[in-house]
């Protein structure tokens, strides 16, 4: 059967090249819109996903890290006696204007974190050059490298810019610790609210680290039982919860949904079409076939048969391109991977497409009577 089925392909070069063309352009254009997809999501739950902490404790309203609201500072003096705790602090996130020396601004967001807390802010996998005690000296902030172009195009350590018309100077330059629409910088909490002007009794979270042996869950619980006005989240929680909240409220889900049903719907008819064209062409073919025994279930596998090395071959294909593609925009910093998991579904996806639209050439072959091949 395979060997009859490659030869039907290797027959009509043309048009088996107009199928896989077909089944590759499906799998780049679903693999380039998850892949975004991937990149975005990973960038509206990042803060949650990237500071170390068990628990937020946020104001009750809160769904999405990125909108955080304001807490009373004497929440974390609370929070640190409840049993199970073993540490709480705050983080103040608050947004800025920031003037750069070759004329440019650009809006930030500064992330402010008690000095000694800096390491669950800045993990050393995301820290390119400096490290977080570079932060200690006064106007000190973080850069990120992939936002350079919107922090004034030089983000070396020592260099000097302006945070709400209030000196500060790049101390540090980290690599993939991004926000969703903003530039993160991270400081003191105390420099933060020099920066932003808030009081001192405003704090955007608190964050918790359980003490082992407890559940985090049963923390949460008690915490959103015992006080008013505040909620705890876990930390992938609240990620999910943010992810959530920006899809609901803007179009993202939509256009990416929108753009990969319209490669679905693409690839179904251009592999459909041509199979059927390529069917029309060979008529006697398997009209000889059915003329030497072999019935409709053997003419109907034979061209599924082909179908699915189709699938094969134009997925290896595109999925070679995509990989391409993945690594190309890497180095501008959209950066995603594919599980393996979402893998095997985009294979077996195009594997759908490509069967569904072989029922295309099915329907007229099964027609096709063992006297044709006479005529």
């Amino acid at each position: 059967m395979l060997k009859t089925a490659w030869k039907f392909i290797k027959f009509d070069k043309a048009k088996s090249i107009g199928v896989i063309v077909g089944i590759l352009i499906s799998t780049f254009l679903i693999g380039q819109q998850l892949g975004v997809f991937i990149f975005l999501t990973g960038l509206m739950k990042s803060l949650a996903t990237n500071v170390k902490a068990d628990i937020w404790v946020v104001d009750s309203k809160t769904q999405d890290v990125n909108q955080l609201g304001y807490l009373d500072i004497r929440t974390q003096w609370l929070l640190q006696s409840y049993p199970g705790v073993k540490e709480a602090f705050p983080i103040l996130i608050s947004g800025a204007v920031a003037n750069y020396k070759n004329g440019t601004s650009g809006a930030i967001t500064l992330i402010g974190v008690d000095i000694n807390q800096l390491n669950s802010v800045l993990d050393s996998s995301n820290i390119m050059m400096g490290k977080p005690g570079d932060l200690l000296t006064d106007g000190a902030v973080s850069a990120e490298f992939f936002d350079k172009k919107n922090l004034g195009d030089t983000i070396n350590p020592g260099t000097e810019f302006e945070i709400n018309s209030k000196r500060a100077f790049f101390a540090l330059e980290t690599k993939g610790f991004r926000g969703f629409g903003s530039s993160y910088c991270v400081t003191s909490i105390e420099r933060a609210r020099y920066y932003s002007n808030q009081s001192l009794n405003n704090v955007s979270a608190v964050l918790i680290k359980v003490k082992p042996g407890y559940k985090v869950e049963d923390i949460v619980k008690t915490i959103n039982r015992s006080i008013y006005g505040v909620k705890a989240w876990t930390s992938p929680d609240l990620a999910q919860s943010s992810i959530k909240k920006i899809l609901s409220s803007s179009g993202i889900a939509l256009s990416t949904g929108t753009l990969i049903i319209f490669a679905l719907i693409s690839g179904f008819f251009i592999i459909g079409l041509t199979m059927y064209s390529s069917a029309l062409d060979r008529l006697k073919d398997y009209g000889t076939l059915k003329a030497i025994g072999a019935g409709n279930a053997y003419i109907s596998r034979l061209i599924l048969v082909q179908a699915f090395l189709f699938a094969i071959v134009g997925f290896l294909i595109g999925f070679f391109f995509l990989e391409g593609f993945r690594n190309g925009v890497a180095k501008s910093g959209l950066i995603f991977h594919f599980p393996p998991l979402l893998t095997l579904s985009i294979f077996l996806i195009i594997v759908l497409i490509s069967l569904g639209g072989a029922s295309f050439a099915l329907g007229r072959i099964r027609g096709v009577e063992p006297g044709a091949v006479f005529r």
